[in-house]
This record gives C-alpha cells, structure tokens and sequence, in this order.
C-alpha cells in the first residue's frame, strides 16, 4: 500500500532517505523549546554532568517568577523530554552558575518586550531565550548581557521576520549568506524564506545551551536526556487563563483548512490526494 501524508501546512516535509541528513532541512521529529535561563556568562559547562538540583529551591524559583499562579510540583523529567512542557507546566534546574527554565508562559516571540520582571530578575547577568516550535517553523532566540538585548531573531516563514536585533553571531552567518537553503515543498513553491527557521534553531541551541534535539550530535554536546528537571504545575487559580486558551483554539480549528494529502509513488516522489481520492 503506498504511504499517505497528511499535510497541515505547506512546510511540512517528510523524511524519505536519512533522518540525520539536515542538508535539506528536513526535520521529522518535529522538536519544539521554549526555555528562558539566567546565567553567570556561559551555561553550557554548568548543563554538563547529570547533577540534580535542590527542589526546594527550584520550587521558590519558580514561584518566584509565577508570583500569581498556583504551582504544586509534579514528576521529575529531563530537558530531552520537555524542553516544551504542556499547558500549565514548568520544568527546572538551578546547576552552579546557571538556572534553567522550560516554560512557555515565560517565552516570548518578540524579546525586545521581554517582561521587566524578568529583566529584573536576570539583571547582572546573562539572560538567554531560545523557543522553536516545528509546527509553524518558528525559531526566537535572544541574549541580554548585563540587561542589554545584544541579540535577537524572531522568524517563521508565515509571519517573516518579526525581530532582527544587534549582530548575527558566526553560527549564522551561513544561513544570511544563502549556504543553507531549503528544498522544495510539497506544493513545489519556493519556501518563504532563504533557510529553514529549525535547522538555525538547532545551531542556536547548540551554541546558547550546549544541545541540539536533532540531527547528528557533535562529541562535545550534553546529552539533553541528561539534564535533570524538577517539574511544576503552574495554574491559573482562576480558570481565566485556561478558558481563553480553550476559545482561541477554537476559534483557530473553525479557520483551519482541511489537511492536505499526498501519497507516495514507486519513483519516491509525492502526489497530492484530491478531494474525491484520485
């Protein structure tokens, strides 16, 4: 039986012949982040070595930085596992030096708006923000040194490029010059951007974290799986936050387009799928 596809969107684009193959920017784990940390300069040797954190004082950071919310610790996990938790979730880790969140209410898709608080509480040190969601190909990620944003990129290919602030570092250099560019979609048309938003994204977090959550690991990486997380249910006491995220995602279900088929023929190329199955 040949193989179907249901395609989403027009960006999604299936691994056929190696998956650690990232020269086509094909990404068919589909890794998502959203991770905030505040850092005496660089956090990448204090992620290194499978140390556990004090949960006391990884409960207080959290509640620190949810001043409003009710936060009850759940299972432990680790930054393999969810560096983009659930819905009302936080994970984790105060290492020397360095205190490490996976939280999406703590992210943002414009970092030049990054809360005070949030400045405040990194105020001195390095403050680093990495969030990709492969769903949409989004990729942010921004540095503060010392309370100043010296870096941030905030891009998919549907909304473009929302932030382009301070210089690029080397890492993506290679990406603006045109040396990383996409393949061909699905639809044949040209992807919306010179290269792909997650390929970047993995490099970013490499280079910022230490890790990558996919393609081929360099020897010197931290094994995410590695890195011990204490875990936290963040909950709105309210209900308010939890019912307007219900409604916006129904509201984004009513908009949706049906899904887009493809099957895959004996030469290995994609055929879309019509409405009434030829």
């Amino acid at each position: 039986m040949p193989t179907t596809y249901g395609v989403g969107t027009t960006s999604f684009r299936p691994e056929i012949i190696d998956p650690y193959d990232r020269t086509r920017g094909l990404n068919p784990m589909g890794a998502k982040t959203a991770l905030l940390a505040f850092a005496d300069g660089d956090p990448r040797p204090a992620l290194r070595g499978a140390l556990r954190s004090d949960p006391a004082e990884v409960l207080g950071l959290v509640r620190e930085l949810h001043p409003t919310y009710e936060v009850t610790p759940i299972g432990d996990s680790s930054l393999g596992d969810d560096a983009y938790p659930p819905d009302d979730t936080s994970y984790a880790t105060i290492r020397p030096g360095v205190e490490l969140l996976c939280d999406r209410r703590l992210v943002t898709g414009s970092p030049s708006r990054l809360p005070g608080r949030l400045l405040k509480r990194g105020a001195h040190r390095r403050i680093i923000l990495h969030s990709m969601h492969s769903m949409s190909d989004a990729l942010t990620f921004a540095v503060w040194e010392n309370g100043d944003l010296v870096r941030s990129l905030s891009l998919s290919p549907d909304g473009g490029i929302v932030e382009n602030i301070g210089e690029p570092y080397g890492f993506e250099l290679p990406y603006w010059a045109g040396d990383r560019p996409v393949g061909a979609t699905l639809s044949g048309d040209p992807y919306a951007l010179p290269f792909h938003p997650l390929d970047l994204g993995e490099d970013a977090l490499r280079f910022l974290f230490g890790f990558i959550l996919e393609g081929q690991p360099h020897p010197d990486d931290t094994d995410p799986f590695d890195v011990h997380l204490h875990g936290f249910r963040v909950a709105d006491p309210t209900g308010r936050e939890q019912a307007e995220r219900e409604a916006a995602m129904q509201a984004l279900l009513a908009r949706m387009k049906p899904p887009r088929r493809y099957e895959m023929q004996p030469d290995g190329t994609l055929r879309e799928i019509t409405a009434d199955g030829s």
